[in-house]
């Protein structure tokens, strides 16, 4: 019997699927109950909470005109505890639906144990998203309106 994947393989394995947009297989890298945390989430969700609802979560992001992106500039980091890695990594990215493209910075912390995603914290800069989008008015109405 193999080992399980080590945080830094499972690292790599998401953005792998995410790079090559095979948003359906990604749930597989998360545990059943996997935490993930969206901590600069502008509008909810911030948090989102087990395998089924992830699967949704990716179902939406994996859409034909959803969007497309590449990782690139990866560098992961090694932590004290040997469950956590902490990736910083650029995406360069197209959302068919509006032909605009885009290039942002983000960090993720995973936790993996069994070779599972078990809790993220992903720090991405979501008012670029937005602006590929086509949907940053609309983004910052809703932020006025939460305030």
């Amino acid at each position: 019997m193999s080992a399980p994947a080590t945080p830094r393989e499972v690292f790599g394995r998401l953005i792998g699927l995410i790079s090559a947009g095979r948003w359906s297989e990604l749930t597989e890298l998360y545990a059943e109950d996997a935490d993930v945390e969206i901590v600069f989430s502008p509008v909810p969700p911030r948090r989102i909470q087990g395998r089924a609802e992830l699967r949704k979560r990716f179902a939406t992001l994996g859409a034909a005109d959803a969007i497309r992106m590449r990782a690139e500039n990866i560098h992961v980091h090694e932590t004290g505890d040997p469950e956590v890695v902490i990736a910083e990594f650029d995406y360069e990215g197209l959302y068919p639906a509006t032909g605009r493209t885009f290039r942002t910075a983000n960090i993720q912390v995973l936790r993996v144990r069994d070779g599972l995603i078990i809790e993220t914290r992903d720090y991405h800069d979501h008012l670029t998203f937005a602006a590929a989008d086509g949907r940053a008015s609309q983004l910052l109405a809703s932020m006025d309106r939460q305030g």
